[in-house]
């Protein structure tokens, strides 16, 4: 199982952190290792000093292929989460300035949160899902899937241009804006249209 992971896919998002609107996906990966297990905790990571939530779509892979055609690509992912993607943006800031890649910020042990699955077709319209994550109880961000700039056929598309898609992988599709810092014992709660689907305290 490999989690592959979107950059910058909200326009708000991408220039809230001063970065160029991509033309085409940025795309990079974190190891099986960074899944946070169901019911562990999350331990504040020693290395960093500003640690910060990024929530997302995820989509789990039920079917293996390369070279998806967009057409056919909803029939590769069976299920929708939300996700963290959990970013040392200090040390990210820092690799981003010397043109070094991003692996020690974004793709540590646990960094990635997945929440409970829901089946695609629950979803009356998938075009325009609802997201939302609260920070101790507040909404701090909030997204649709509808404006994404790359939608989830356009990514599985590109992305198995360069990589196989196996059954049990992982994609998660980028975060809008609201991204912000976490501190040891706040409080993470994800809802997916109406259902909140996880819920991780900062230890």
């Amino acid at each position: 199982m490999k989690i592959i992971c979107i950059g910058r896919n909200y326009v708000a998002h991408a220039k809230e952190l001063g970065n160029e609107v991509p033309e085409e996906p940025v795309v990079f990966m974190k190891p099986k290792s960074a899944l946070l297990r169901p019911h562990l905790p999350f331990y504040y990571p020693e290395f960093t000093n500003e640690l910060h939530y990024e929530c997302e779509l995820v989509l789990r892979i039920s079917k293996n292929g390369r070279y998806i055609n967009k057409r056919y690509a909803q029939q590769y992912f069976d299920a929708v989460t939300l996700g963290i993607d959990f970013t040392a943006r200090d040390i990210q800031n820092e690799l981003k300035k010397k043109g070094l890649p991003w692996e020690k910020a974004k793709a540590f042990d646990n960094s990635a949160v997945i929440g409970k699955w829901r089946p695609f077709s629950d979803f009356t319209n998938p075009k325009a899902i609802n997201f939302g994550l609260y920070k101790n109880e507040e909404l701090v961000q909030h997204g649709n899937s509808s404006n994404m700039i790359h939608s989830f056929e356009s990514i599985l598309a590109h992305v198995s241009k360069y990589f196989t898609l196996n059954i049990g992988d992982l994609v998660f599709t980028g975060t809008p804006e609201g991204v912000g810092e976490v501190v040891t014992g706040d409080v993470l709660e994800g809802i997916l249209e109406d259902e909140s689907v996880f819920q991780v305290t900062v230890e």
